[in-house]
């Protein structure tokens, strides 16, 4: 995706550079480098819904792919495409973000998604799918666990964390980012096309290492709708799935990253992640150096590995 850049104002685009932060954006193009496969047949799901749609690749297993904020499910492209050889995955496309419709004005945003991932699990049919979620789609994976225990076998946040403002200290609570969420989202509404292209090109540096990584993202940010990504913005930055830690008995993987070389240092990635998963229990923390927020394309051997074990009966 990307998001809000410094219209979100300047500590919201330093917390987002220096910690790799939680919701950005999109672009499969980004792992064109990978290995040439057979290619994967895939369907889209007869599932309808004015919230999200899913692509579905492959057969096995269930796995669903979520992506983050104002990111198209390209995203996860050269990883189903990996996985489909002995998976069958759902990738999700959220709507309003990377030309998918918005139909929902000011909102709200993720309390009907997350609601329409339950309803598309049970009316498929799958038992128990491993959900994978990059940035906000952590967040959506871990409130959905949350929400429908009964409904998800396991987790993996993907550089997201549980409170995304808790970016801005570990004294943050929803009530006191909620002037820099009204801020951020005011920004997204408020800026015209061109200053809002060249602060997201801005962004981009810090979310990702490799260059056509940064165009992707910010091609999915400008074909996302406007007020779809205000609301998102202003809710993400008040959601605090802190609270619902404790009692979870989902188990849950929370990879991120971590970059010497402009990135968020090693041993900052593990003081916040270790702090803000701290009371779920059997968490698993993997940090993956030579990485920003976008882990998928930075380190995709690394990350392919990860998921890899992640997925493992």
């Amino acid at each position: 995706m990307m998001f809000m850049s410094r219209y979100g104002g300047g500590r919201t685009l330093r917390a987002f550079a220096l910690a790799s932060a939680v919701a950005i954006t999109a672009g499969g193009m980004v792992l064109a480098t990978r290995t040439e496969a057979a290619p994967v047949a895939a369907v889209q799901s007869a599932f309808a819904s004015d919230r999200l749609s899913v692509e579905v690749l492959g057969s096995g297993p269930n796995v669903i792919l979520i992506p983050g904020f104002a990111s198209s499910r390209e995203v996860w492209r050269a990883e189903a495409e990996r996985l489909a050889a002995t998976h069958r995955v759902h990738m999700v496309q959220l709507a309003g973000f990377a030309g998918e419709p918005w139909t929902h004005g000011d909102g709200p945003f993720i309390a009907p998604m997350i609601g329409e991932l339950a309803r598309y699990i049970r009316e498929t049919g799958l038992e128990r799918p491993a959900v994978i979620g990059h940035s906000m789609g952590g967040l959506t994976g871990v409130l959905l666990a949350q929400g429908h225990p009964q409904l998800v076998g396991k987790v993996m946040s993907v550089d997201s964390l549980p409170f995304f403002s808790a970016l801005f200290g570990p004294t943050a609570t929803a009530e006191t980012a909620r002037p820099f969420a009204d801020q951020a989202a005011a920004g997204i509404l408020a800026a015209d096309e061109a200053g809002f292209a060249s602060q997201q090109g801005q962004t981009a540096i810090g979310l990702a290492r490799d260059p056509a990584t940064r165009e992707a993202m910010v091609e999915w940010s400008m074909a996302s709708d406007r007020q779809a990504m205000a609301t998102a913005i202003r809710e993400v930055m008040t959601t605090d799935a802190r609270p619902g830690l404790a009692a979870m008995t989902t188990p849950v993987w929370a990879v991120y990253a971590s970059d010497a070389d402009g990135g968020a240092p090693a041993a900052m990635a593990d003081g916040m992640w270790g702090r803000e998963y701290a009371t779920l229990p059997g968490v698993k923390l993997v940090r993956v150096d030579g990485s920003r927020h976008f882990i998928m394309a930075d380190q995709p051997a690394r990350f392919a590995e990860i998921v890899d074990q992640f997925l493992a009966p």
